[in-house]
């Protein structure tokens, strides 16, 4: 092979000495070294693992030779154990087996269905939460409150109305509690043993068994009510293989336990995030306003108005665009690869690195600026295939984006248009890469009712009091 397409090598020595550094902040160090080496890295970590923000390298695996490539050990080993073998964890013939049964369940009237329950669950918690933090001029922390919001959205659309708030608490509490104990065991495997020692690895498995039970119970008294709900449990209940069989009790545990997990902690981040970036940019915030106010006016969105909401997706894809809630992208090949004249070689890892990819000079203009119009439809035909990822990409593609971006959009429209988010003075607002890019110690806020300008695009019989 050429010497010149040798990749450049990051030793375990010198990943050592690099260890506070990488410590503090992961991604601020894979992009350090990423840059300086032309966007394609070799580290030891201790296993080998190559580092790349190069679309075309990340469409090769992705897409262009995907059959060759699956889920890492740490996806096999660890997190399918925790979250079990549904299509985020799963590879192969199931895994295709699976996409192809539930893809068709996202239709159209599906979404419909869903979207009701999503508007009717964001007007409770603007109700019952927001309103009062509001009156009182509260103080709150933007993500802790968008995460429980986008966790009982995604409950009800999963398990419909009637699922008992209670139960949705339990869960959410259990899906946290498990997300931290795999976060842990991955950041510092060396204490693996003492898990087993000092009583995290029962009492995650008492967890997990709860859950379980909680979620398959409630699947069993769907089947036995024989009754019809637009949610993506029903979606589930009615998907039919090639040969007409359905999916077991177990399989659809282990879609609906992916669907929470993977659903809404990434919904959570980003609107966090967009929040801040709006606190940060009033005239985006402002045009926002306009756009929301000038589409839909005070009424209660439905899936016909998504295609209306086409500026809130902007400000949502930009935000995407800066801080990805998946930062990162691991595959793993079955055999020998090669990626413009560079060898891949067999079972070593290689990542996207999401976080550099939407900020790498070579894609994107100013790209640490915040520009909303990057994602104007006519724009969005100049980028580089492969240099956007916030879902994904090939056919693995994250099977829930439009359910995604839809609760995203009706999230930042109906809570814009009733409330301003101030910034909370002297706070530093950095990220901790987690599995997902979180806010370090949250985006602190004050809550405040918005009131609308003389020249805002008010519709007509808009209530909200006008300035």
């Amino acid at each position: 092979m050429d010497k010149k397409k040798k990749i450049p090598k990051v030793g375990l020595s010198k990943m050592l000495l690099n260890y506070s550094a990488m410590n503090e902040n992961l991604v601020l160090y894979f992009k350090k070294i990423i840059d300086e080496n032309n966007g394609l890295v070799k580290v030891k970590l201790p296993y080998s693992l190559v580092l790349t923000d190069r679309a075309e390298v990340i469409g090769h695996f992705l897409q262009k030779n995907n059959k060759n490539y699956r889920k890492t050990a740490l996806i096999r080993n660890t997190i399918r154990k925790e979250i079990g073998n549904g299509l985020f964890t799963s590879d192969g013939d199931y895994w295709l087996k699976q996409r192809r049964a539930i893809q068709p369940g996202f239709h159209k009237k599906r979404l419909e269905g869903i979207a009701r329950i999503m508007v009717e669950e964001i007007n409770h918690y603007m109700d019952n939460v927001m309103d009062a933090y509001a009156e009182n001029n509260q103080e709150i922390d933007l993500l802790d409150e968008m995460a429980k919001l986008a966790f009982k959205v995604l409950t009800k659309s999963l398990f419909g109305q009637e699922f008992e708030d209670g139960k949705i608490n339990a869960i959410g509490e259990m899906v946290s509690s498990s997300q931290q104990y795999v976060m842990n065991r991955t950041l510092k495997p060396y204490l693996k043993p003492w898990y087993y020692v000092n009583g995290d690895y029962a009492e995650n498995e008492r967890l997990k068994k709860v859950r379980d039970e909680i979620i398959i119970e409630f699947i069993e008294d769907r089947k036995r009510s024989g009754e019809k709900v637009d949610d993506l449990l029903d979606m589930l209940l009615e998907t039919e293989y090639e040969d007409g069989s359905k999916m077991s009790n177990q399989q659809i545990l282990d879609e609906t336990i992916v669907l929470l997990v993977a659903g809404h902690e990434t919904s959570a981040v980003t609107i966090s995030w967009t929040w801040y970036l709006l606190g940060m940019h009033p005239e985006v915030e402002d045009k926002l306003v306009d756009s929301v106010l000038e589409n839909i006016g005070d009424k209660d969105p439905t899936f016909a108005d998504v295609r209306s909401l086409a500026y809130p997706l902007q400000v949502l894809e930009e935000s995407m665009r800066l801080y990805p809630a998946v930062w990162f992208i691991d595959r793993e090949p079955l055999e020998d690869d090669e990626i413009e004249g560079m060898k891949i070689k067999k079972g070593e890892d290689i990542g996207a690195f999401l976080y550099g990819l939407h900020r790498n000079p070579a894609y994107w203009e100013n790209p640490d600026e915040f520009d909303p119009n990057r994602f104007s439809a006519e724009n969005k035909k100049k980028q580089t295939p492969y240099s956007y990822l916030p879902y994904g990409g090939g056919p693995r593609l994250c099977i829930g984006k439009n359910f995604a971006q839809m609760e995203m959009q009706f999230i930042v429209s109906m809570l814009i248009r009733r409330y301003k988010f101030v910034l909370s003075p002297d706070q530093e607002v950095s990220f901790k890469p987690l599995f997902t890019l979180c806010p370090s110690n949250g985006i602190k806020v004050r809550v405040e009712k918005r009131v609308l300008k003389e020249t805002s695009p008010v519709a007509e019989g808009y209530e909200m009091p006008v300035s």
